[in-house]
């Protein structure tokens, strides 16, 4: 596949087939993100490969939280603390769109609950990926992350792997450093859900819109 392919049939896989990884596949994924750039050649990223019985555990404390209503502290400000203009909109047209292709009305709030829930599962996929970095770094390492991380996306798709980049599993930092041992000198950045797509899951059947590049891009001569 060419990237500019991969590009484009990257998508957030909210479902999986319950099927293990093999752990060849995640090393050749990682070993490949690894030649992701970094600014004088950092390398802040550090990875948690999480499966089976730890993972179940661990999705579990995650959900039971929020279900008690602990919303959760981030170790940094992912998103604005007020939404405006057209940022504000693009939320809303993401959010709509994904209740309206499950049928989940603006006033079944028990269903829309249990989708969010299912964030803090991985959306059931067999591995979550969580990703740390000293907190001794700076933003400029955030931006270099995020190549890693797409870097990731992309190579998984090569293994024939689907994925799905969640904020969400970075919700509970601290209870997510104490099940897999990490130091609170680290941030938690984000995780990832991967796994095996399931392609007959209404939820994986529809796409978020993107913008023309006229729309964010200007030439000079």
């Amino acid at each position: 596949m060419r990237v500019s392919e991969a590009l484009k049939a990257r998508k957030s896989t909210r479902a999986y087939l319950n099927k293990p990884v093999e752990q060849e596949k995640i090393e050749r994924v990682l070993n490949a993100a690894r030649h992701a750039p970094s600014g004088v050649n950092t390398q802040p990223w550090q990875v948690a490969v999480v499966t089976g019985s730890k993972k179940e555990a661990l999705c579990a404390a995650m959900e039971n939280t929020f279900r008690a209503g602990n919303k959760g502290t981030m170790d940094y400000q992912y998103y604005p603390l007020e939404w405006q203009g057209i940022y504000k909109d693009r939320r809303k047209a993401c959010g709509l769109q994904l209740y309206s292709t499950l049928q989940i009305s603006r006033e079944d709030k028990e269903r829309q609950l249990d989708q969010w829930a299912a964030n803090y599962r991985g959306f059931d996929a067999p591995v979550i990926l969580f990703f740390f970095m000293d907190r001794i770094m700076e933003t400029g390492s955030i931006f270099d992350y995020g190549m890693f991380y797409q870097s990731v996306m992309l190579a998984a798709m090569e293994e024939g792997l689907a994925t799905c980049p969640q904020a969400a599993l970075a919700e509970y930092p601290e209870l997510v450093k104490e099940s897999l041992g990490y130091s609170d000198d680290t941030l938690l950045l984000c995780g990832m859900a991967l796994g095996y797509e399931d392609t007959g899951a209404l939820v994986n059947s529809y796409r978020t819109p993107r913008e023309e590049i006229h729309q964010f891009t200007r030439f000079f001569d």
